[in-house]
């Protein structure tokens, strides 16, 4: 399916929104992308729309990782054994939410994320302990939560970092800066398995992919050098990135929720 000029350019931008949040959040491009390609860019069916949204997530959080990566951010052990417990449920996650109206599912998405953004809002004054690290105490913790987050972020078609995020601090105690920058690894790996079995059934737009991705990789990096100058300031990342959950879930409730109810 063909989009028109206007829509691949309105989607190089939100592939700009969609890096520079990946940068700063982890989660934001992740929650963003699906809302973005169906409102913003015009995508008439949300399964092409979750499909293309999850390939080009993955790209972007694995430019946003070299950021995080060359500031210190990544806990790379905590960061592979949460995406390896993650891409079995992506799988299944993926599996099933093909199964599922594309209205009802971006519905059922919007109200997760009103659940998530109130849990880290709760959480906002707790910074976290920066020598947080993944061993066999905490491992069946960790991969309790990856394996969890990955079956969610298959079934909504993300690359899952806003749940990423708060399950690393949940299951290691680490900063959210940290858990930003460890979860781009997660979000990568679990957008790549959740978009494989999208394109195996034809609902992935590999041209508008490209471009999101495009414009995605020019706010990324910029992106990650913020969210380092934001976590110095006690809670203040949290309350933002738990603000931006919340708006973006409100938006698509009052889209969703029409459809859904008059279907």
């Amino acid at each position: 399916m063909l989009l028109d000029p206007l829509e691949y350019a309105l989607g190089a931008l939100s592939g700009g929104l969609v890096g520079l949040t990946l940068g700063l959040f982890g989660g934001g491009g992740s929650i963003l992308a699906v809302p973005l390609m169906v409102y913003v860019v015009g995508v008439p069916n949300p399964h092409l729309a979750i499909g293309t949204s999850a390939f080009a997530v993955a790209a972007n959080a694995l430019t946003s990782l070299v950021g995080h990566a060359r500031l210190g951010n990544v806990k790379w052990r905590c960061a592979g054994m949460y995406s390896l417990a993650g891409i079995a449920g992506a799988v299944i996650g993926s599996t099933v939410g093909k199964m599922i109206d594309g209205q009802r599912l971006l519905l059922l998405f919007a109200f997760l994320m009103v659940v998530v953004g109130l849990a880290m809002f709760r959480k906002r004054k707790i910074t976290g302990n920066p020598g947080a690290q993944c061993s066999r105490t905490n491992a069946p913790k960790v991969l309790g939560f990856g394996g969890l987050t990955g079956m969610l972020s298959g079934f909504f078609g993300i690359g899952g970092g806003f749940l990423i995020v708060p399950g690393l601090i949940a299951a290691t105690g680490m900063p959210i800066l940290n858990a930003v920058g460890s979860s781009l690894v997660a979000v990568a790996a679990f957008g790549l398995t959740t978009a494989s079995t999208y394109a195996l059934s034809g609902y992935v737009d590999w041209l508008l992919a490209a471009i999101f991705i495009a414009g995605g990789a020019a706010g990324s990096l910029g992106g990650a050098r913020l969210a380092g100058h934001l976590s110095a300031r006690k809670g203040l990342l949290n309350i933002l990135f738990s603000i931006m959950i919340l708006i973006v879930a409100g938006y698509m409730i009052y889209r969703s929720l029409p459809a859904v109810l008059s279907g």
